[in-house]
């Protein structure tokens, strides 16, 4: 028969040896994923999963290349909203390309897409203050008439 104290010395065990598993699985997941890479902002970072290939060969070629990155136009303004955008969006692209549970092609999320309309309206508010299509509901988004912009000649 164990004593309390025996017995909350396993409990104490079991609990570390979880969170050291826990810990030490996930620091070599980040390691193994180049998760650092994510919080920059160069987009090569982007091929880090190589299904975001063809949409990095195709941002080359678009006419943003030279004045925006994956992030001006994928995350939200602001340095709180821009982070939780990106801890969001790392683990759901990590957790779809793991387990190959994503669209081919890929699509983008409504939410996302919100983003990327917000962010051309941002960019281009001397052109669209008129228009303003990210502001009426049912709205056309930008990128449905300018889908090649980002990404030039994509699919």
């Amino acid at each position: 028969m164990r004593d309390k104290a025996g017995h909350t010395t396993l409990l104490v065990l079991g609990v570390a040896g979880v969170l050291g598993l826990t810990l030490g699985l996930g620091s070599f997941t980040f390691h193994y994923g180049q998760g650092t890479a994510y919080l920059s902002e160069d987009p090569a970072a982007c091929v880090n999963c190589h299904i975001m290939q063809e949409q990095f060969d195709s941002w080359i070629k678009s006419s943003h290349q030279p004045v925006a990155t994956c992030n001006s136009c994928h995350l939200p303004e602001g340095a709180v909203t821009k982070w939780i955008s990106k801890a969001d969006n790392g683990f759901f692209h990590s957790w779809a390309f793991t387990f190959r549970n994503h669209p081919d092609p890929i699509r983008i999320k409504p939410r996302n897409a919100r983003i990327v309309q917000n962010n051309c309206i941002a960019c281009h508010s001397d052109f669209v203050h008129e228009l303003q299509p990210g502001t009426r509901d049912g709205a056309v988004g930008c990128v449905h008439c300018h889908k090649d912009v980002g990404h030039a000649a994509w699919r």
